[in-house]
């Protein structure tokens, strides 16, 4: 099956993360990628510099332009910043459905940098939480969203998934990269369902974007996958490999790129 995806985020002139890493994890998982771009960003592997905003319109029109002319299989939704594109987003999504839509609650770069306004967060809580088919936070952005402490422990983590649950999430995919644990568990919970997968950590700096690509990775496999479950396990064994193969990557000065291409080299 050809599947066309698409990508709604912010860009990265470095390469690494939003708009660029996913279209690049698309193509090397062998989607079509399409994309609207939601802000321009100035970052690189340092951190983020500068961030220009674009029109909420102007954000509508670029989403009708693809959703008009281009079967869509499935999306990623990324970086967001402002509560007008955060309903710019949800209103097309309502007016074009798209099978798959994953949602990567994209909040603070991994330099620390703030990439959706405060006011925002309540928008995506509202408008998009409870039209996306999948979302997938760590456990500072599950924090936001239910506007409590950030887990410590495994028991948290599930519970605070439970509670977006229970907000009305179709699905979440909670990360557990934070956790000071020797292996990063993730905890796929849907209503009836909750399955734990892990992986060990891998020594390097650089994991600039993974989050984008682990988002992109599910949107790109889902529509070859009967469920979540299989999708995640996929999708986490690509992104596992963009990691170990990261460190033979040479891109720029900071916390560097993980290796999208690395089947080919």
């Amino acid at each position: 099956m050809r599947i066309n995806a698409l990508t709604i985020a912010g860009t990265d002139p470095s390469g690494g993360a939003g708009i660029q890493a996913d279209l690049k994890t698309f193509s090397a998982l062998e989607a079509y990628g399409t994309s609207v771009i939601t802000a321009l960003v100035a970052q690189n592997t340092r951190g983020v510099q500068s961030v220009y905003r674009i029109d909420p319109e102007f954000v509508s029109a670029q989403l009708r332009s693809v959703l008009e002319d281009v079967r869509i299989d499935s999306a990623k939704i990324g970086m967001l910043s402002e509560s007008d594109v955060v309903n710019a987003v949800a209103d097309a999504l309502i007016h074009y459905p798209i099978p798959y839509v994953v949602l990567d609650t994209v909040m603070i770069a991994k330099s620390g940098d703030p990439l959706l306004a405060p006011e925002a967060v309540d928008a995506v809580r509202k408008r998009l939480l409870p039209i996306v088919s999948l979302i997938t936070p760590n456990l500072p952005e599950a924090a936001a969203l239910l506007d409590t402490r950030v887990a410590t422990s495994e028991q948290e983590m599930l519970e605070q998934g439970k509670a977006l649950l229970a907000m009305g999430c179709s699905a979440v995919l909670m990360k557990g990269g934070h956790l000071n644990q020797s292996e990063s568990p993730d905890w796929l919970l849907l209503p009836d369902q909750e399955y734990r997968f892990t992986a060990p950590r891998i020594a390097t700096k650089h994991t600039h974007g993974t989050g984008c690509t682990l988002s992109a990775a599910l949107a790109a496999l889902r529509p070859r996958y009967d469920n979540w479950e299989q999708t995640v396990q996929a999708a986490k064994d690509y992104l596992q490999q963009a990691l170990i193969m990261a460190d033979s990557l040479e891109v720029g000065h900071g916390i560097g790129p993980v290796h999208h291409f690395h089947r080919w080299w």
